[in-house]
């Protein structure tokens, strides 16, 4: 029998909630939240009710129910259910939507079932994310994506294309993420450097650079213990000296973008020759 798995995290940084349910049976009577809820499911099939329209559900649907959206679910494969999600509550929607679009309306998702969704991988990234605690901006960037993407496909709002902004911010940006890479930087800090709102920084950067905040400073930090384990650098050492948060935050990011896990790395040097 498959043992049942019930994982609440309460993110710090996000201020938001992320469930996790596995291998459960559980009928959901008729219900409401007073938050918003993104979820989707990974193994399982259900038959929901919301808003009085009636949905088969099945892995890779996200499901998005507004405050006070009703809704009951059962299952009906006779499988358990394999479930994340994210509760969202308004005052934290306002604070998202005014960094996306300069106020502090709530957005009104219009299907709350979205078969097969391209979201679902990155929903599922951002649950990770925030299980395994990672970096504040990392989470930020990914819920912002998201969000976006949620409003252009699915909401009863606009979402207007970022405006040509000259270079020089961004340029303050770098410089700022090539001086302080050994510290914890947030989003608002770099949003603070150019005056705009972290939304506007994250596109605008993205945009220009073609590539995001976190994933530069995450490179810029490779750069520098790719240097450290030239010289013969412990990993364990590097890790910490290059910003990271401990060795196996370095070793996935060093293998991601590399190619070969730090040590690995710093053997071709000590031998002067290939692994």
């Amino acid at each position: 029998m498959v043992q049942e798995v019930r994982t609440v995290y309460l993110d710090p940084d996000l201020n938001m909630e992320a469930y996790r349910f596995k291998g459960i049976m559980q009928k959901f009577p008729a219900h409401f939240h007073e938050y918003y809820v993104i979820g989707f499911i990974e193994e399982g099939q259900r038959y929901l009710v919301c808003q009085g329209e009636e949905y088969i559900i099945n892995p890779g649907d996200v499901l998005i129910f507004n405050p006070y959206d009703i809704h009951s679910c059962e299952q009906i494969d006779g499988k358990t259910l394999d479930y994340r999600c994210l509760n969202i509550t308004a005052d934290v929607m306002k604070k998202f939507m005014y960094e996306i679009q300069g106020n502090e309306i709530l957005p009104h998702f219009q299907q709350n079932v979205l078969a097969a969704s391209k979201l679902a991988p990155s929903l599922r990234e951002l649950h990770m994310t925030i299980s395994q605690e990672e970096k504040e901006m990392k989470k930020e960037e990914l819920f912002l994506y998201l969000l976006e993407e949620l409003i252009q496909t699915n909401s009863n709002l606009p979402i207007l294309p970022p405006a040509s902004e000259p270079s020089y911010p961004i340029k303050v940006v770098c410089a700022y993420l090539e001086e302080h890479y050994t510290q914890t930087i947030t989003l608002e800090e770099l949003s603070n450097l150019t005056g705009w709102s972290k939304y506007h920084l994250l596109r605008s950067f993205t945009q220009q650079k073609g590539i995001s905040p976190y994933n530069y400073l995450e490179t810029i930090r490779i750069h520098h213990a790719k240097k450290m384990l030239e010289q013969g650098t412990k990993p364990v050492e590097v890790s910490f000296l290059a910003g990271f948060s401990d060795q196996s935050h370095l070793t996935k990011f060093f293998k991601r973008m590399i190619g070969v896990t730090p040590k690995q790395y710093m053997k071709i040097y000590q031998s002067k020759g290939d692994i």
